[in-house]
């Protein structure tokens, strides 16, 4: 069988792959319940090519999938797997298959990292240690999503998308640690790897500091869903220790731990968790579950994920390119690059502000 009709996934894409597996190693992954990796190998036509960019999103909607197939991506780096499950069939009947089945014939592959992007140090949990601490701020609000509203009591529904970040010169001193280490053997430099992370405070901080460097980290979205005891007033609480967690944080933030932190910061947490928290003398911000990870991708992401896939494209264009047939030189010839974070990607949950 010639090269170019065995069926694999394109060279870009392996770039990709390879790049992300070296970046967030998929054995720090929680497979207790999770799925990473790729989803979605898109067989490689070399007679239609895509362009050697990838996308980056939180969740693959319908929305994401159309603007990788206007873009004409090699792949979707999907932070959720769009696949928790054995499917036992893949068909248009549900809208989640369809665009994966679109994806495929576009010849687009879906990678997800997941988990392994919250173990990994330097990963999601660091950069909402990041966040808590002042240590990078977005250059400019951003509200990347707002409507028109017939509503005579309420604005349209805002989505917020952080912007540009730049470092800050007034972090807060503070220390770090991984609430639950991953089990051994992690890979060598990883040894800080697991889920959660503590941020422990020089010197206890107002509450009301803390919530403004949550605000401007996450990209000033329209409210800050806050829980705080009820003898207590937001004013006067002061923050030791925060507790942050992408997306739904309980299990990690509240189990297993000798004592739950001052501040719970996290994406999603139930009525009853929020109240053992509350009830316990701490503080609780959900702020939707993926808005506390949408973040990551401009401010972390992006500039990993381009740094290192341009040396494994490079590294494998040499390697490969050499004894390449004929038809597929131009490919091993292209030497772009690019990855973008995706415009169409928001949380389900938007904010309607009531009008004065």
């Amino acid at each position: 069988m010639s090269a170019s009709a065995t069926v694999t996934s394109s060279p870009f894409t392996r770039a990709v792959v390879n790049s992300m597996r070296k970046l967030y190693p998929e054995s720090l992954a929680d497979k207790s319940f999770d799925n990473t990796g790729l989803l979605l190998e898109a067989p490689f036509n070399p007679t239609r090519r895509q362009k050697n960019s990838v996308l980056l999103a939180i969740d693959l909607t319908k929305a994401v999938a159309d603007e990788a197939i206007a873009r004409k991506a090699s792949a979707v780096v999907a932070y959720h797997p769009i696949i928790f499950r054995g499917l036992k069939t893949l068909t248009f009947n549900d809208p989640q298959q369809q665009s994966l089945l679109r994806l495929a014939s576009e010849g687009i592959s879906v990678y997800s990292p997941h988990t392994a992007v919250d173990a990994t140090p330097g990963g999601m949990g660091d950069w909402l240690c990041d966040v808590v601490t002042g240590t990078t701020t977005p250059s400019t609000p951003s509200v990347a999503f707002q409507e028109s509203s017939s509503s005579k009591l309420y604005s349209a529904p805002t989505y917020p998308q952080p912007g540009p970040v730049s470092p800050s010169s007034t972090t807060i001193p503070h220390a770090r640690s991984t609430i639950h280490p991953s089990p051994a053997p992690v890979p060598t430099g990883l040894e800080d790897a697991g889920m959660g992370r503590l941020v422990t405070f020089n010197d206890p901080q107002p509450l009301t500091t803390v919530i403004d460097n949550i605000a401007k980290g996450v990209g000033y979205p329209g409210g800050i869903p806050i829980a705080i005891p009820q003898s207590a007033s937001v004013d006067d609480i002061k923050i030791r220790t925060v507790g942050v967690c992408p997306g739904s944080g309980s299990s990690v933030l509240m189990k297993g731990v000798k004592q739950i932190p001052d501040l719970l910061f996290t994406g999603e947490m139930s009525h009853h968790e929020t109240l053992f928290a509350i009830e316990n003398g701490s503080v609780v911000v959900a702020l939707a579950h993926s808005n506390t990870e949408r973040g990551y991708l401009r401010a972390v992401m992006k500039d990993k994920l381009e740094e290192a896939l341009k040396g494994e494209w490079e590294e494998l264009r040499k390697r490969e390119g050499e004894g390449a047939e004929a038809s597929l030189k131009e490919i091993y010839e292209d030497g772009a690059c690019e990855v973008h974070v995706s415009e169409k990607d928001r949380d389900p949950y938007g904010i309607m502000v009531r009008q004065k």
